[in-house]
């Protein structure tokens, strides 16, 4: 039987009175069974967690994580949790994790459910994962603060599920890339005073689209088009302004348009989308629209850099990233360091966008188990302009990504396997 996807799975549907609750409260759990590409059934234990959170404005709201345990957990209630942020980079309910990772998940194009190899890369540490729909049950992609609010308190209702049995006090970690990283930056900035009671030791924060202003700018008409167009879908519906400007000055196609690229996954739009320039689905010229005061106001409070992140961080990025620019990215480490943040930045000489996530993950993995295991920062210090790809490490931890992928694709139980 397929899962329902979010949108009409009741699930989802927060309880009367939720408002009341704390942030972090669980409200429903579920337990769930897992698959990778929706195909291949694995072994993991997976609970879903409904819980109460906050969205941009202050008002209560829930959302939804999926909390994975390792087959082999060790019996120990302080094992790390490591919140894992997806890209999810769509409107569409099918791209959240909660439903893309499920066995019968009809899904293709869900980046999710190809970052399963970076979830199940951090399972093999003995780690458990937290894998929250950071976009909230409306898809907010693009949306600020609110991702931060939504992974912090996925992972206070982790801590607090008497079903998953972690201690509160057991060292946590975030990970994501792209759209992950953004929404993985987010809470780092948020951590500090809207969840200091949680013990985060460290943020990875891959590729993290410091500025999206400015990726709207590059990627409008560019090969990867459909992701700003996505943007726009999605912020028309928080931000009133920016649907009125819509309705005002986008022609019947541009409307069409933005309409139908809220069904489609991430990778459909993309795909659909290459080349597409908005210039030609507005009604005046579209770098007027993107200079008025209301769409300049957007880009300022989407802009990360909001706040200096507490726990120390670790930035990847490539310096010939097509996507995210490295220039955006070295104001945004600047702009931490300045504040007094602690920041390892890796500005990876070789790589690109696609490649560097995968390349990265055994760097990231070392640096994510010296946070867990206490050690001082001064002792896995990472080049700033050393690639990947000339790191023997890289490829050694790129062969037991090989075989832990071996294992997803078989169905067989990924057991610890710590880097």
């Amino acid at each position: 039987m397929r899962p329902r996807v979010p949108a009409e799975d009741p699930f989802y549907d927060p309880p009367a009175g939720f408002h009341h609750a704390t942030p972090g409260t669980v409200l429903r759990s579920r337990d769930v069974e897992l698959a990778f590409l929706g195909l291949i059934p694995q072994k993991f234990r997976a609970v879903q967690l409904l819980y109460r959170t906050t969205d941009l404005h202050g008002a209560p709201e829930a959302a939804v994580t999926t909390v994975i345990v390792p087959a082999d957990r060790a019996r120990r209630r302080t094992t790390p949790v490591l919140s894992y942020q997806c890209a999810i980079d769509a409107v569409t309910s099918r791209c959240f994790p909660s439903y893309a990772l499920r066995r019968g998940a009809v899904a293709p194009g869900a980046l999710a459910q190809f970052e399963f190899l970076l979830i199940a890369a951090a399972l093999a540490e003995g780690w458990v994962v937290s894998v929250p729909d950071h976009e909230g049950l409306d898809g907010n992609w693009g949306t600020p603060y609110e991702p931060g609010y939504r992974i912090l308190d996925g992972l206070r209702a982790a801590l607090g599920s008497d079903r998953l049995d972690i201690d509160e006090t057991a060292p946590l970690g975030l990970w994501g890339y792209s759209g992950g990283g953004l929404a993985s930056a987010w809470a780092a900035e948020m951590q500090g005073a809207y969840a200091p009671e949680l013990n985060v030791v460290g943020a990875v924060l891959g590729s993290p689209v410091g500025d999206l202003g400015n990726a709207f700018r590059r990627l409008n008409g560019s090969l990867y088009a459909g992701l700003p167009a996505l943007v726009v879908a999605a912020l028309s519906r928080v931000y009133p302004e920016l649907d009125r400007i819509v309705q005002e000055h986008a022609t019947p196609t541009g409307k069409a348009m933005l309409e139908r690229i809220r069904e489609m996954t991430t990778g459909h739009a993309v795909l659909r989308h290459i080349g597409l320039n908005m210039d030609k689905l507005v009604d005046r010229p579209l770098d007027d629209i993107l200079d008025t005061p209301e769409v300049r106001y957007i880009f300022d409070s989407i802009k990360l850099g909001a706040a200096v992140p507490t726990p120390p961080v670790l930035v990847v990025q490539a310096v010939h990233d097509r996507i995210v620019s490295v220039y955006d990215i070295d104001d945004l480490t600047e702009t931490y360091r300045s504040g007094g943040a602690s920041v390892t930045y890796h500005r990876d000489m070789f790589s690109e966008h696609m490649l560097l996530h995968p390349m990265s993950a055994p760097m990231t993995l070392r640096w994510l188990a010296d946070r867990f295991d206490g050690k001082p920062l001064s002792e896995h210090m990472i080049r700033t302009t050393w690639p990947t790809l000339l790191n023997p490490m890289t490829y050694l931890g790129m062969a037991r990504l090989t075989a832990i992928a071996a294992k997803l694709f078989t169905g067989r139980t990924v057991g610890r396997f710590p880097l």
